[in-house]
């Protein structure tokens, strides 16, 4: 039977994936106004060690409350940097040595399984309603698109983050090298059920 890992043993497996992960993540939203989906892409690239998060144009505050609720502290872990337009943004990430991949359905997207993820990347998200601009679209190095089989056209642009930063990692750490750490045993593991 498996059961939940305590708190140490999260750390400590976090710990062992920090060691096979060397690539630096980054992250651009351009005019996320939900307060929900920032906090929510916040929290997720916190957890896979985005190291810098530029939100431009009109993207909502951090400090507004729904972003704390869904966002629980994480947005503290990242340096967030303000500026006026997704293409400032772009111009920014890539002096800082960040390849920037925007995710959009765009004519020339490809496939974010086939997009240049590897290295030194940043994901570029846009707006809820219409996505990135066309400016920011034009700035990034490349554009990508997640495919999609089911009858609903879109994601939401929380998910479509996750997504893709999600695949970042797993670009990296499916990359030859050290073996996968395994989860540890909770402790009584393996030991034979009492019987009554």
């Amino acid at each position: 039977m498996s059961t939940q890992l305590r708190p140490t043993d999260v750390k400590r497996l976090n710990r062992l994936w920090r060691r096979r992960t060397e690539g630096r993540l980054a992250l651009i939203a351009e005019s996320v106004t939900q307060p929900f989906n920032l906090g929510s892409i916040l929290r997720t690239a916190a957890v896979f060690g985005v190291e810098a998060a530029w939100l431009a144009g009109n993207t909502a505050d951090t400090s507004h409350p729904q972003v704390g609720k869904t966002a629980l502290g994480s947005e503290s872990k990242l340096r967030l940097e303000r500026t006026r337009t997704g293409a400032e943004a772009v111009r920014a990430a890539r002096e800082a040595g960040f390849r920037v991949v925007a995710l959009e359905l765009a004519q020339g997207a490809m496939a974010l399984h086939e997009a240049p993820l590897e290295g030194d990347v940043c994901i570029a998200v846009g707006a809820e309603d219409h996505g990135c601009s066309p400016a920011l679209l034009a700035a990034a190095d490349a554009t990508a698109y997640i495919p999609q089989v089911g009858r609903v056209g879109s994601l939401n642009v929380a998910v479509a983050a996750s997504i893709a930063l999600a695949e970042a990692r797993r670009r990296e750490w499916a990359a030859p090298g050290p073996e996968a750490p395994e989860a540890p045993e909770a402790p009584g593991a393996g030991a034979p059920a009492a019987r009554d």
